[in-house]
């Protein structure tokens, strides 16, 4: 009886190709949005994700100031000083490295060209702590940190800009007035979770930076490595009484720096991101519903057509049940017909987005599974009503309609 049925269904939705298709359109469009909507959200989640574990492992920033962002008062608050990043890495337990940072710009001049960029002063473990890799060449010496030593590792981005497809390793590069080797290139990191290059800069010892360049021994920010497994918020409440007393601050008196634990950044952007993945989810959907209720639209009026077709199966003894079983599957074949076809372009359009939006394609069985199942209930749902009607005709009414 299920494989007669079945065939039936079939054999009425191949009678009107059109019609059933027009009536699927909404099922199809429905799914696809959803789909599209959520792949395409994990993707942008993933990708905030990654870019902020690409600042550093486990990392903390402090930098002067009592807040974030725009007027936060960081030009009235005291600079750190190079001893700082080493008091934290020797006084605070589950600290796994720590450094002082320091930033300028200017023109970058080698092999004939020019190239502004961002010069970066710091020590090796601001290689550790920010996740760096080194392409080729070697990390400053401790002479060459202790003394200031005119040495420089540049990224990816000047590379190419200033050497082209030449070598860079034992090249000079000019950066502002001074001369310095290059001995290494940094590995490519790409663009950061904030739109910026992260390959464009040049890394020279802090010393160096200070004496040559800036002219001051001003350290703009410290960054904080925490080891695997450690507390962050004991690791940020003894970093905060250390730099206190460093910076001889009474009792009374409020911190003059700020610290930035990225773990908690990366978690914030990613609930906002799952948010508004869940929002854009729930709006499609929306389409599903109207996708099934032009699905009882058609079946209605299908009962309506296929009267006396139904009436002359109730009379040479079919059940009523046998007949609601037809039209209901008629709702479910289409609608899952409708879902199957919804799944396949998602997965394509998602890959296009993924692309084109630059987040990578996170494919995702339970949400492709969910929808077509959604899909299917949808028919059974939308599909009861007008089968019930259908079953429920009397069979002499039914012959006599015209």
């Amino acid at each position: 009886m299920w494989l007669n049925t079945l065939l039936l269904a079939l054999r009425s939705i191949r009678r009107n190709l059109m019609r059933s298709f027009l009536t699927i359109l909404g099922i199809v469009i429905g799914v696809s949005a959803v789909i599209t909507m959520v792949t395409v959200g994990n993707g942008a989640t993933l990708a905030v994700q990654n870019q902020i574990s690409g600042l550093g492992a486990n990392l903390l920033q402090v930098r002067p100031g009592q807040r974030m962002g725009p007027g936060s008062g960081g030009s009235s608050a005291p600079f750190f000083k190079d001893s700082d990043a080493e008091a934290i890495a020797t006084q605070i337990g589950g600290v796994a490295a720590a450094a002082p940072q320091s930033r300028s710009s200017g023109t970058l001049v080698a092999n004939g060209r020019n190239w502004s960029s961002t010069i970066t002063g710091s020590t090796n473990e601001w290689l550790t702590i920010g996740n760096w890799t080194l392409a080729q060449g070697r990390e400053f010496s401790d002479v060459e940190q202790r003394a200031g030593a005119a040495v420089c590792m540049i990224g990816e981005t000047v590379r190419r800009e200033l050497f082209g497809s030449s070598h860079a390793l034992g090249e000079s590069l000019r950066v502002k007035l001074i001369s310095c080797e290059v001995i290494a290139v940094l590995g490519s990191k790409g663009q950061g979770s904030f739109g910026n290059d992260q390959d464009d800069l040049v890394f020279i010892p802090i010393k160096t930076l200070q004496r040559r360049i800036t002219g001051n021994t001003q350290v703009n920010d410290l960054l904080v490595s925490m080891a695997d497994g450690s507390d962050s918020e004991r690791v940020k409440a003894s970093m905060t009484q250390l730099l206190r007393e460093r910076r001889k601050l009474a009792d009374t008196d409020e911190d003059n720096f700020n610290v930035l634990d990225t773990k908690q950044l990366a978690d914030t952007l990613s609930g906002t991101t799952k948010v508004m993945t869940t929002l854009l989810g729930a709006v499609a959907a929306v389409s599903l519903l109207v996708g099934g209720i032009g699905i009882m639209n058609i079946m209605l009026v299908s009962v309506t057509e296929r009267t006396r077709e139904i009436g002359l199966r109730l009379a040479i003894g079919a059940l009523e049940r046998e007949v609601l079983l037809q039209f209901l599957i008629e709702a479910v074949v289409l609608a899952a017909l409708g879902g199957a076809i919804g799944i396949v372009l998602a997965i394509g359009a998602s890959i296009g987005l993924s692309d084109l939006m630059n987040v990578p394609y996170v494919f995702n069985p339970g949400v492709n599974l969910l929808s077509f199942v959604f899909s299917a209930g949808i028919g059974v749902l939308f599909g009861y009503f007008p089968a019930r009607r259908a079953a429920r005709l009397n069979p002499i009414d039914a012959l006599r309609h015209e």
